[in-house]
């Protein structure tokens, strides 16, 4: 007779069946960077999380490497913004510096970049705007010199998050024109129009002016058109495509794991951190057993990259998982 149980009737059993396993190798921390030496900014809506100057930034590097973590993505907040957001490739701007700093001190750290120009923008959103609305094509090109100059700067790869039609395509020209072949794209491919962003856009100032973002960003309602979305950048040259959010989103990471042959992130987002951590706090939930099970059922439905404010953590408890 068939017992299913017998492979659950102790720890050691358990673990020597367990179909999905975390690993440190597989996490992304996600940092906010401001251009300042000594700054260590709480974010009020994310406990936990800072926005750092430039010397705080080195000494988290430090941590995470000890932690066993290799990979950043990186988010810069600006001295000053414009319309066109032009200060988002300045050679000397926020995100430029931190990565020559941090590839200085600690160039086996893989350095992952947002390309993007909200935080950049004094209207707020992803894009060149004029007459209240959103243009394309003329984004492109301004994304296109955000990304060379975080790949002069020595970043190993770029995250376009802008979700405009073709931006792999113009980057991944505009790279390999510039002679960045090896810089890779992890491409913003399926992200949508979510209410899980709330606590990001305090931290990057980054709320729209006018209006909202979805124009650009997916219907949450949508799971066909992320198929669409990730089948273009892979054709248009994304090393590894993203779902964004991840936790209202398995289903469409799992859609395109089964679909596609590339390697398949998935952001664990500010809004579904800063639940947990509200309810943490509240003593509602054990935080580290349902991180945990968070980050195993995203791993579970496909990713092979985690994005996530809790990797710091992680880290520590899967050691002793």
């Amino acid at each position: 007779m068939r017992r299913p149980r017998r492979m659950r009737i102790k720890d050691s059993i358990r673990e020597l069946v367990r179909e999905t396993k975390l690993s440190v190798e597989n996490l992304v921390y996600p940092i906010f960077v401001i251009p300042y030496q000594e700054a260590k900014e709480p974010i009020d809506s994310m406990p936990g999380q800072f926005r750092l100057g430039y010397k705080n930034l080195l000494e988290e590097i430090r941590e995470i490497k000890d932690l066993g973590i290799r990979a950043i993505l990186l988010f810069g907040i600006p001295e000053y913004k414009d319309e066109i957001g032009s200060y988002a490739y300045n050679e000397n701007g926020v995100v430029q510096n931190a990565i020559k700093m941090i590839k200085d001190k600690f160039p086996e750290i893989t350095i992952i970049t947002d390309v993007c120009l909200c935080s950049y923008t004094t209207h707020g959103h992803c894009g060149i705007v004029k007459d209240g609305k959103i243009l394309n094509d003329e984004t492109l090109e301004i994304l296109s010199k955000v990304a060379i100059s975080h790949a002069k700067a020595g970043a190993d790869i770029v995250a376009p998050s802008a979700m405009m039609d073709h931006q792999v395509r113009a980057i991944r020209k505009a790279l390999d024109d510039e002679g960045y072949i090896d810089v890779g794209i992890m491409s913003y491919s399926a992200k949508f129009f979510s209410s899980f962003y709330g606590p990001f856009r305090q931290a990057a100032d980054s709320s729209p002016k006018f209006g909202n973002r979805s124009t650009y960003q997916m219907d949450y309602a949508n799971a066909r058109e992320a198929i669409i979305e990730v089948e273009m950048d892979i054709m248009e040259g994304a090393d590894i495509v993203m779902v964004k959010p991840a936790l209202s989103y398995l289903d469409i990471i799992y859609a395109i794991s089964k679909k596609f042959n590339v390697p398949i992130a998935a952001y664990n987002v500010s809004g579904e951190y800063a639940m947990v951590k509200a309810a943490s706090e509240k003593g509602w939930i054990n935080e580290k057993d349902i991180v945990i099970e968070i980050l195993t059922s995203i791993k579970r439905a496909g990713a092979n990259i985690i994005i996530t404010y809790f990797a710091k953590e992680v880290s520590k408890w899967i050691r002793n998982f």
